[in-house]
């Protein structure tokens, strides 16, 4: 590492003891530990978490505040998460939630629970395009791009790299639905066929009849928009089994460690699947080097995003003076240009610079996360295989 690089590591890992604190801030970290995602989740909760490690360290929020993470378990599944945000806002009273990571979970948080009690939401995970169309107040945010981009880009590089023909079979939910369509409409635009489109449902013990009438259609492909701890491990192992097709595609949701250890990577190597990335840089860098020395894998699918949603959350309670009703107007003030950067672990710094009343610009792991009118970000995609026992990238997408 440069030695400006390295400094900057050790001076966050080494942050001065905490400061005496006072009442502790509540904040909900809202994800799918169970359910299926429970592969992802964990890494995503972990990150955040490190996150507010690392600003408890450095002097904690306002006058000392600690801040307490409160866990809520959405199963991935939308009344679960509106049960478990019910519980996060009224009776654990959090003042920000980083959550959920299902794109139905979040969508039934945010309608019955966080924009009727006015609760700032950051998503590092949901991508369904019907959060763009929120009526919010503007206190939901992503810092994960939209599935209208990533489907478009994962269309585009299949047409570059010689796909034809196409069978999609997609899960019957906001996320499913919202890729899959952004999928065919952008494959077919680029010249490709889309040879079948069917959705179906979660858990179902078997599939089979659904993948044969998929494989008349004469499709040498499949695209799966599901998630590989739940019914697409099912999907993609039957079709393997039953030989319907030569080649498998993936959305993020597939990209689960869960398929190489049931399916083996022998078996995978007509696998490809999409997903963010990181835009690289120092502040890429400076977050794997944190979560490494904390334990974590840095190559995790949404950890960057993880991290970035809970210091942003803390940087608008910070800049909002504790005030929840600031925090989303606090929010944009600290992720937007102008100001000065903040890269992450910089906590002291941001600290010191907004009680000084400078505008501060926070650069995230994930990208610079510039919000629109609707609180989502753009972002960049690339394209993986199964490498060994992990996934490695083919390709960036454009």
């Amino acid at each position: 590492m440069k030695n400006g690089f390295a400094a900057l590591v050790a001076a966050t890992l080494a942050a001065a003891p905490a400061a005496q604190a006072q009442d502790a801030v509540r904040f909900g970290l809202l994800g799918g530990i169970t359910g299926p995602i429970a592969s992802l989740a964990p890494p995503i909760i972990d990150a955040s978490r490190v996150a507010f490690d690392i600003i408890n360290e450095q002097g904690g929020l306002l006058d000392g505040r600690m801040i307490e993470p409160v866990i809520g378990d959405s199963g991935c599944n939308p009344q679960l998460g509106q049960d478990a945000a019910s519980r996060l806002v009224n009776i654990e009273r959090v003042v920000g939630i980083v959550g959920a990571h299902c794109s139905g979970a979040t969508l039934a948080a945010a309608n019955t629970v966080t924009i009727p009690a006015g609760v700032l939401l950051i998503s590092p995970a949901s991508t369904a395009p019907a959060l763009t169309h929120l009526d919010d107040n503007d206190t939901v945010f992503r810092v994960v791009p939209s599935d209208n981009y990533q489907g478009a880009a994962l269309a585009r590089t299949l047409r570059d790299m010689g796909y034809e023909t196409v069978a999609v079979t997609h899960l019957n939910n906001d996320y499913g639905k919202g890729l899959a369509e952004a999928f065919r409409e952008e494959f077919t635009a680029q010249g490709g066929t889309i040879a079948a489109f069917a959705a179906h449902e979660e858990g179902k013990a078997t599939f089979r009849a659904e993948l044969a009438e998929l494989a008349r259609s004469g499709a040498d492909t499949l695209a799966i928009f599901d998630y590989g701890d739940g019914s697409g491990l099912t999907i993609l192992r039957e079709a393997l089994e039953n030989g319907f097709f030569e080649r498998f595609v993936g959305g993020d949701g597939m990209r689960a460690q869960a398929l190489i250890g049931e399916l083996g990577a022998e078996n995978l190597e007509n696998f490809v699947v999409s997903a963010p990335t990181g835009e690289g840089g120092v502040s890429l860098e400076i977050f794997e080097a944190l979560f490494t020395a904390a334990g974590g894998d840095p190559a995790g699918t949404y950890v960057a995003t993880g991290f970035d949603a809970g210091f942003l959350l803390a940087m608008a309670f910070e800049h909002a003076g504790g005030d929840p009703a600031k925090m989303s107007a606090s929010l944009r003030a600290v992720a937007s240009a102008p100001g000065e950067p903040i890269l992450p672990g910089e906590w002291a710094k941001a600290k010191e610079l907004i009680a000084a009343g400078r505008d501060v610009d926070y650069k995230g792991a994930a990208g610079d996360h510039e919000f629109d009118m609707n609180g989502d970000v753009p972002g960049s995609f690339a394209l993986f295989r199964v490498a060994g026992d992990g996934f490695e990238v083919v390709t960036e997408m454009r």
